[in-house]
């Protein structure tokens, strides 16, 4: 049977409230109450509408594993509880069946989890779309670009531990049946002034430190590079270490990651290098030097690293030296060359480090693009996710700020735009009139910043393209002029009078009031971070590069491609992307996420009130809500509503025959709600005020527990007859089977009784018969015996005088016959085995028979052993010779001898004849070998062991090459006196040689063996055989040998091998050759 499925909504089980829009009353207090409400349990997400707002828990929550992702996949929006999972199923289920391409907006400021929220929602779309293995492969793809970009581009601030210092949106491009095909990643505004400075409390990007903690030594050397980061200017040290965060594990992620996206194994290093050139340039220094003409030049003061920094990127040491001491301008056909001081130098050094880092990182994201850009030319439809820096509002705003705080302006624009746009077509879709909605429109901020004619972007182009003396000061002057009257931009210096005496606003600052709030900037810094200006002569150092990377990053430094234009500032540059990316955005359907951080401090469970508002109003979450409710506050559609609260009237319980808008329209007739509280459209019905859906809550509610109580009676009704029934129909059952045991036990007692009536009268039969046939009995046993006394009293009365002679001697040869018989039968039971070790015997029975026992043991003995000899065949016999043989030679003298006693005596240890190798060998050796065995022959001058081939035959002892088969020695059996060897547990023999013999020239051997007993055993039992002479066997652990004319003494010690248990030799002097034996 199917599993019903259980139909829920977003508002069971509510904690606070689930969706702002039924917020009531909606104030600022009772909005961050509720969103704290729902902290406090665990509840993160809230929805404005479609809108997610998502709280960073700073833990992990059990909310995200894949049975919860089977949970929302397939799922009304407002089915389930809010989640991430849900906008992410549903922007994917309209890019699937509708055909819409999706983008998906996540804004808030740093640490208030937009890169996590990101990852969830690429995790969730891969874990729902198709599955094989080109689809994987994309995903895997898609999925891997994360830890390949926040290692370049995300770094530890003060106010989150992996904040992303660019913005990124990427489109996921998907097939006609919602498989990803690939992706195309853009990025905004990389924070590249962090490479050469990072405030207090921060870190520069991930990558410098995961270089260092997780690169091999091997990549360090390559690289030039040291783990100390206290070695490097550019990386500081106060928090160069981050609880919780590993960056060696990291650091082989990112190195994994990038294998998986498609990167080779030469752009890697090439990446890895240039990251280190980066870190090298920061410890470049410089020292004033004054020259003859009194303008001041600046000098390197060490120039190793200037060295390493050539030698990693294959720059001309002289070029790039040049480049950081002199600045070449040109202007039409001239040429001007002049000198940097040391802060222009420095600059120069910075300006470089950030180009380089900036430019491979557009780099890596062109390639990653390369990887993951979709191959099949087919109609694609498109899932954007935009994850960008939030609104900063930090006490010194400079530059960077600045452009993201408008960026943010844009995004507010087009949600608010896009917001109203969808309420406005859900209104005329369904049919309800559309009223006009009062909301704040930042466009006037807009204009005021992006006016191309007197915003302050081009106020900050013109004034850097102004000739002569241009400074931050003169561009706030310009400012002061041309903006002094715009209600949103405020500064000490206008000619507006109100800000004259404003002692919050110092001279050199102007204020902007955004939509979330007024943000005061600092004009230092401004003109030079806009102008982003790296001197030509670095430009074409960076080109004249051997290396391949660092040379397609600077393709302006061709000198046949020289443009004399000055490049887009870049303030324009960023305009221009955010101008793409706001008209690329409203092409698509929208669906956003608002990121609140709920403390400064990182840790859970932690709800900062004061700063959850502060993110709340630059959100414009309460304004969100009140442009989602200025109509309608809450909009379904008539089957789900119909099913929720069809209980409430009486004429649509239990089922409604009709249509679902009919029934409502019954159902909220019956229920009396004003009709100015709802309108009716095409396919939902609208309901105006939180209050009317809260009543009909309360109303369903307590329904609910009324059927529940119905529900509860029937069934209990139900139970209780059902028992009864049971218990009826058990009794009958109980009282037949019960009447049917007492009538059986009635039988068996009656069959019982019968049974031992009848035993009793068959005994009482029986006992009777017995009776008269034992009288029988004993009247013809007493006939018998009277009879058989008689005819004895006739026999004895006859025979008495013979009886009377022979009497004893009968009697006691009889006796002794009986014992000597019963002796036997025993013997016989008890004879031990046949074996000839087995020394049982039984023991004597009579002392008697003493010596007869013992000459039986030995006679048994014999033919036992006479049994066992017969069982061998005259090659086992042989073996047992000399197996016996070498029992007498060695036992109890010889500590290696009891290991061999279990080892059969092969002799042939080499298969001379099947050997081709040993063929002339073979051939050399006319008669039966009785052992070949591979010795090491030790050397007489060193003590050094040399493999020898050791042949006995029945005249001669032959040693022959192991490699080549060669015969060195030749030693008739004659020759041989005397075998001498250690009482130890080794292999080492001495063969002593006749004096004068020929084979005695260089003196006597000595060989090493793992067959000892048996080649000392087989040697003396031929030199028997052959010479009829003992060979004289010498055990001892000090014996001499004859080496050529000297006489050396081979002594054995027990010593710690290096080498395990092998014994080792070795030549002390001229007189002694040591043997290390374990």
């Amino acid at each position: 049977m199917a599993k019903m499925e259980v139909k829920t909504s977003l508002l069971d089980n509510m904690i606070g409230v689930g969706d702002m829009v039924l917020l009531e009353p909606l104030t600022e207090e009772s909005f961050i109450d509720n969103l704290k409400q729902r902290f406090d349990h665990s509840e993160i997400y809230t929805y404005i509408g479609s809108v997610v707002i998502s709280i960073n828990p700073y833990r992990l929550l059990p909310i995200y594993s894949p049975e919860k992702v089977e949970e929302y996949r397939n799922r009304n929006f407002y089915e389930l509880r809010p989640h991430i999972f849900a906008l992410s199923d549903e922007a994917y289920r309209s890019l699937r069946d509708q055909d819409k391409d999706q983008c998906i907006l996540i804004t808030g400021e740093s640490g208030a989890g937009k890169t996590e929220a990101s990852k969830l929602v690429m995790s969730y779309v891969a874990a729902v779309c198709g599955k094989g293995a080109e689809v994987n492969q994309v995903k895997e793809q898609l999925l891997q670009s994360n830890p390949v970009l926040e290692a370049f581009g995300n770094a530890k601030t003060v106010r989150n531990d992996n904040s992303s210092r660019f913005g990124k949106y990427m489109d996921i491009e998907f097939d006609f049946k919602g498989d990803p095909l690939g992706g195309v990643i853009s990025n905004y505004l990389l924070e590249k002034s962090r490479v050469v400075k990072q405030p207090r409390g921060e870190r520069n990007f991930h990558i410098f430190y995961q270089i260092l903690s997780g690169g091999s030594e091997d990549l360090l050397k390559k690289l030039k590079l040291e783990r100390d980061f206290s070695r490097y200017n550019y990386l500081s040290l106060d928090s160069a270490k981050v609880n919780g965060v590993d960056d060696a594990a990291n650091f082989r992620t990112v190195r994994n990651a990038m294998q998986i996206v498609g990167f080779m194994d030469h752009e890697t290093q090439s990446v890895f290098e240039v990251v280190a050139a980066v870190l090298k340039l920061g410890n470049i220094e410089f020292k004033p030097e004054s020259r003859v003409n009194g303008l001041d030049e600046s000098k390197i003061k060490d120039k190793n690293e200037l060295k390493e920094i050539c030698e990693l990127t294959g720059i001309d040491q002289s070029v790039l030296e040049r480049a950081f001491s002199f600045r070449t301008v040109e202007a039409k056909q001239e040429k001007v060359s002049t000198t940097l001081n040391v802060s222009q130098a420095y600059y120069a050094r910075d300006a470089l480090a950030k180009n380089l880092y900036s430019r491979l990182f557009s780099w890596l994201v062109t390639r990653i693009n390369e990887s993951i850009k979709a191959q099949m030319k087919v109609r694609k439809k498109v899932m954007g996710v935009l994850d960008i820096y939030g609104f900063e509002i930090f006490e010194d705003n400079s530059f960077e700020q600045f452009i993201i705080n408008y960026c943010n302006e844009k995004l507010q624009q087009i949600f608010i735009e896009l917001t109203l746009k969808e309420e406005q077509e859900e209104y005329i879709r369904e049919g309800i009139e559309w009223t006009h909605i009062e909301y704040f429109n930042n466009a006037v901020i807009c204009d005021l910043i992006e006016n191309n004619q007197n915003g302050i972007l081009a106020m900050l182009d013109e004034e850097c393209l102004r000739p002569g003396a241009v400074t931050d000061d003169t561009f706030l002057e310009k400012l002061n002029q041309v903006c002094a009257t715009h209600q949103h931009f405020e500064s000490r210096m206008s000619k507006c009078s109100r800000f004259l005496n404003d002692t919050s606003l110092p001279h050199c600052c102007f204020r902007i009031q955004h939509y979330a709030g007024k943000v005061m900037y600092q004009v230092e810094g401004f003109v030079d971070k806009n102008n982003d200006l790296l001197y030509r002569d670095l430009s074409q150092a960076m080109w004249r590069a051997n290396h391949s990377l660092i040379k397609a990053l600077f393709p302006e430094g061709n000198p046949a491609k020289i443009n004399l234009k000055r490049p887009p500032t870049a303030g324009s540059q960023f305009k221009a992307s955010v101008a793409t990316l706001m008209k690329n955005l409203q092409t698509k359907n929208p669906n956003y996420i608002r990121c609140i951080k709920p403390n400064d401090k990182k840790a859970a469970h932690i709800f900062n009130e004061a700063l959850v508002c502060h993110q709340v109003r630059y959100l414009g979450l309460l304004e969100n809500v009140r442009v989602r409710r200025a109509g309608y506050a809450f909009r379904q559609p008539y089957e789900p509503c119909l099913e929720r609260y069809k209980m409430l009237c009486k004429q649509t319980w239990p089922h409604w025959r009709g249509p679902a808008r009919a029934g409502v329209e019954v159902l909220f007739s019956e229920l009396e709600v004003p009709e100015e509280e709802y309108s009716l459209g095409r396919s939902k019905i609208f309901i105006r005020n939180p209050r009317t859906l809260f009543k009909l809550e309360d109303l369903r509610k307590q329904r609910l527990e009324d059927l529940a109580t119905l529900i509860q009676k029937i069934y209990r009704g139900w139970k209780c007859r059902t028992r009864f029934l049971l218990m009826k129909s058990s009794q009958i059952v109980i009282a037949a089977w019960y009447r049917r045991y007492a009538q059986q036990k009635k039988y068996q007692q009656i069959k019982s009784s019968a049974i031992v009536v009848q035993s009793y009268i068959r005994g009482w039969k029986a006992r009777k018969l017995l009776r008269e046939l034992k009288h029988q009995k004993r009247c013809q046993e007493a006939v018998t015996t009277i009879a058989a006394y008689w005819h004895g009293a006739q026999v004895r009365r006859e025979y008495r005088k013979f009886f009377r002679a022979n009497a004893g001697r009968k009697i006691y040869e009889f006796i002794l016959q009986k014992i000597m018989q019963k002796y036997f039968l025993e013997m016989r039971n008890k004879m031990p085995s046949l074996s000839p070790i087995d020394k049982n015997w039984p023991a004597r029975p009579y002392l008697f028979l003493d010596s007869t026992h013992k000459e039986l043991k030995r006679i048994f003995h014999l033919w036992r052993c006479k049994k066992y000899r017969d069982q061998f065949t005259d090659q086992k016999k042989l073996v047992y010779e000399e197996k016996l043989e070498a029992s007498e030679l060695f036992k109890d003298k010889k500590a290696l001898y009891p290991a061999s006693v279990g080892q059969p005596f092969q002799g042939a240890y080499l298969e001379i004849s099947k050997n081709p190798k040993y063929k002339k060998l073979k051939d050399a050796v006319e008669e039966k070998i009785i052992i070949a065995e591979v010795v090491n022959k030790i050397n007489r001058a060193n003590g050094k062991c040399t493999a020898r081939i050791f042949l006995l035959t029945k005249n001669n002892v032959l040693l022959a090459d192991q490699k080549s088969g060669h015969i060195k020695s030749e030693v008739p059996l004659g020759d041989v006196t005397k075998v001498s060897m250690s009482s130890q547990n080794d292999g080492f023999f001495a063969v002593h040689l006749k004096e004068g013999s020929g084979a005695a020239g260089k003196g006597d051997f000595l060989f090493s063996s793992d067959h000892l007993i048996e080649m000392a055993t087989k040697l003396y039992r031929t030199t028997l055989s052959q010479t009829k002479q003992k060979l004289n066997i010498e055990i001892s652990d000090e014996f001499l040998v004859q080496f050529r004319q000297d006489k050396v003494c081979v002594k054995f010690v027990r010593g710690n091998q290096k080498n395990g248990n092998v014994p080792t030799c070795k030549r002390k002097n001229n007189r002694l050759l040591e043997v290390a034996v374990p």
